[in-house]
């Protein structure tokens, strides 16, 4: 049985906030992760889409907090005047809406924002940006509380042993907690003996600099394997479960997430190791039928080209860069949500 848990007792990394005075969107910068802890104020709508779509801020849920928050941070800077403000508020929700298309979180977020501007047609501007701040406070700690009871359905599921995890699902990429790494964590406090291999996750290492970083901060054992060695670790009987968070999930059980995550699965299939994926309600997206129309966004080549600021590869070669696959729901074990583990057919 899962055990309850409260988000007002957590005490862990809150990667995506308001500053102490309500007035800026104060992000962990996640570009320099981990050689450097540097914290971003944000208060401009341009500063706040460039810091999602280039990767300051991450993680589907995360997106959804900081565009959450952004809204109503961007809002304090429009005029006063209520037809003006509102033009500069669908201004602002239309240029975040087109920073990052596949994170299906960052779409529910904004949507949540117009629905609750629109609830109340009459408002004055003040109240109007009361709205937008407590829309973005409650989203926050929705996706917190959805972190924890996750973790509380999931860590029931982990076996002593290796555990295999790909990118980063951590406090990093939500609210806080973590989806995946949330399962693992929770697993470790409550004393199941695990090992975490953590792969480096091509081409822009979010396991090495983020998942590894997550860690060691908390104690928890850990490796960093490159990605082409989960195979092998597999063959030789030391990884027991693999567990991924995941960006849009399909209402068939078809799950976009970073890519590799559809060569984990396939390897987990081939050798008989279970396979979760743990994600938020808010994931799910059932106006789509199968993972088949997930829109997958493709980044810039030199993501790839250039590695530790020097090139790797000739900088003429053509390069492809999808940010997300598609695991499809036969390779899945089970989904894990805030409201218990289901069979991906079963969400």
């Amino acid at each position: 049985m899962a055990r309850e848990v409260d988000p007002a007792e957590y005490r862990g990394l809150r990667p995506v906030r308001l500053d102490a005075r309500g007035r800026c969107l104060e992000l962990i910068d996640q570009r320099l992760l981990p050689g450097e802890e540097r914290w971003l104020r944000l208060d401009a709508l341009e500063d706040i889409a460039v810091a999602i779509e280039t990767l300051t801020v991450r993680g589907a849920p995360a997106i959804g907090c900081a565009a959450a928050y952004g809204l109503y941070v961007i809002s304090l800077g429009l005029p006063d005047q209520r037809d003006a403000f509102l033009a500069g508020l669908s201004a602002a929700h239309a240029r975040l809406a087109r920073t990052r298309p596949t994170a299906v979180n960052l779409f529910v977020a904004l949507e949540q924002q117009r629905e609750a501007i629109a609830a109340e047609p009459e408002a004055s501007v003040p109240r109007l940006r009361e709205i937008l701040r407590e829309t973005a406070e409650r989203h926050a700690l929705a996706d917190l509380r959805a972190c924890l009871q996750m973790a509380a359905h999931g860590a029931e599921l982990l076996p002593a042993g290796g555990v295999l995890t790909h990118c980063n699902a951590g406090a990093l990429a939500t609210a806080g907690h973590g989806t995946a790494l949330g399962v693992i964590r929770t697993a470790w406090s409550r004393g199941t003996q695990l090992h975490v291999f953590v792969d480096e996750t091509r081409p822009l290492l979010q396991g090495a600099r983020l998942t590894a970083w997550e860690l060691l901060r908390e104690g928890i054992p850990c490796s960093l394997i490159a990605d082409n060695m989960a195979a092998s670790l597999m063959a030789r009987g030391e990884i027991q479960a693999a567990i991924v968070g995941a960006d849009r999930i399909a209402r068939n059980g078809d799950a976009a997430n970073k890519i590799g995550t559809y060569a984990v699965a396939i390897l987990c299939k081939h050798h008989g190791i279970p396979f979760y994926v743990a994600a938020p309600e808010t994931t799910i997206d059932r106006s789509l039928a199968t993972g088949a129309e997930i829109p997958i966004e493709e980044r810039d080549g030199d993501e790839v080209r250039i590695h530790g600021g020097a090139l790797r590869a000739p900088p003429d070669v053509h390069v492809r860069n999808p940010a997300f696959d598609v695991t499809p729901a036969a390779l899945i074990t089970a989904i894990i949500t805030e409201r218990g583990v289901f069979a991906p057919d079963l969400l």
